[in-house]
């Protein structure tokens, strides 16, 4: 049976994934760690793909004199000795508790707090890498935007890792552009986490004579995304750390300049981060036409109800409309996201040179892949196996005009 005790050991965290976004999400939860001793070891590791950078004379870290601005250098080193990430953060000051680490088994050894940030298609492999080398109790929190969508369902990535560890994990997304989080831009974001019952820290009831539990909190099953019970067996978090709630990841993730609220629907935070990709793809053809704002919210409007509905409708025991309407992960992101982001932009620029958006992102992203074209795929083909095309004109008509079979000018017949 789980016992009640002291917090007498405090989590370790690693970062795994030291891009843009990982190195910024590295630097908030060092300044955190520092700021709360109580809960946290202080020195949280980041995991970065080793490779060879030369620092650019124009670097602001740049110095003839020194050995550091002598040839290719290893990328970790650089970090560590300038406390910056020159190559995919540069000109932010990384706080002097972040250790880039290029072992990911070594990262990660004896964390009991795991945040994911890397391209989603390296999951699986990342994942196959760590089986065997984490504490079988550590918590996960997903940073990887989107879901995996296929004929046959849609899979979180939370629960991707999830599933591949044996742990739990939840999720973080919002409207957060990793260059204005670094820079403290102040902006908001929404953390997806529902403690497994196997943590609970229910005290013993109060009363003269309470009766002993018989509850055993090892044997609780936790429910995944769908309301079913989860395929995981989790094991319990030793009671002698700090419980991992709501209240202790707002005090790993707040910053005054990075506000984040935590809720439970892990679902529909996931969700969030991946459909609004769609939108704004429908919102840059908007712009594309030169249509106006009023259409660009129409566009909008529309497209946040189709998010809420498909939520609904394949995640019905565990998303909440409000995780949509009212969350940076929904409402704010798809603003974002319809303002400016790269899905709208490619979409825009598609519409003005007469090409396809992929040739544009080809272009303009040297070859990477929008995120948007590819849920939009994945999207279409999940609907269309069960029938459901006509209740997301909006989803199935942007894929339509990415591939060719309607024009932009039919949006608003579509739409009707």
């Amino acid at each position: 049976m789980a016992t009640l005790g002291p917090s007498s050991k405090k989590h370790k965290v690693t970062v795994v994934g030291s891009g843009n976004w990982g190195s910024a999400i590295a630097k908030i939860v060092a300044e955190n760690t520092a700021a709360h001793p109580e809960s946290f070891e202080v020195p949280v590791n980041m995991w970065v793909f080793e490779e060879t950078v030369t620092l650019s004379p124009k670097s602001s870290r740049f110095d003839a004199n020194s050995p550091l601005s002598t040839g290719p250098q290893k990328l970790t080193h650089l970090i560590n000795e300038l406390h910056e990430n020159v190559k995919y953060l540069p000109d932010i000051a990384l706080p002097k508790n972040v250790i880039a680490n290029p072992s990911l088994v070594d990262s990660v050894k004896n964390s009991t707090i795991l945040i994911f940030n890397l391209p989603h298609q390296f999951i699986g492999g990342i994942c196959d890498q760590l089986k065997g080398h984490i504490v079988p109790y550590a918590r996960g929190v997903s940073c990887i935007k989107g879901v995996a969508v296929s004929e046959n369902g849609v899979s979180l990535f939370s629960e991707v890792i999830g599933e591949k560890l044996g742990i739990y994990c939840g999720a973080l997304s919002g409207a957060n552009i990793a260059s204005e989080v670094a820079q403290e831009k102040w902006c908001e974001t929404t953390i997806a986490y529902d403690p497994p019952p196997q943590d609970s820290r229910n005290p013993t009831p109060k009363g003269p004579s309470p009766a002993a539990s018989s509850l055993n909190l090892t044997e609780l099953t936790h429910r995944d995304s769908s309301g079913m019970q989860s395929k995981i067996k989790l094991q319990a978090l030793p009671t002698n750390y700090p419980p991992i709630d709501h209240d202790l990841l707002k005090s790993l993730f707040y910053r005054p300049y990075f506000h984040a609220r935590i809720v439970s629907d892990v679902a529909g935070v996931s969700l969030g981060g991946a459909l609004k990709n769609v939108v704004a793809i429908a919102a840059g053809f908007v712009d594309g036409r030169g249509w106006g704002d009023n259409a660009k919210a129409a566009v909008m409007r529309i497209g946040l109800l189709e998010m809420v509905k498909f939520g609904k409708m394949f995640f019905a025991h565990t998303v909440h409309a409000e995780t949509f309407t009212e969350e940076s992960s929904g409402v704010a992101d798809l603003v974002t996201s319809c303002s400016g982001g790269r899905n709208h932009r490619c979409a825009k620029l598609a519409i003005e040179r007469g090409m396809s958006v992929d040739d544009v992102a080809d272009k303009e992203l040297n070859g990477q892949k929008l995120q948007g074209t590819l849920t939009a795929v994945e999207v279409n083909t999940f609907l269309k196996k069960r029938g459901l095309e006509d209740k997301f004109p909006l989803f199935t008509a942007v894929y339509g005009i990415l591939e060719g079979r309607v024009k932009v000018d039919d949006l608003p017949d579509l739409l009707e």
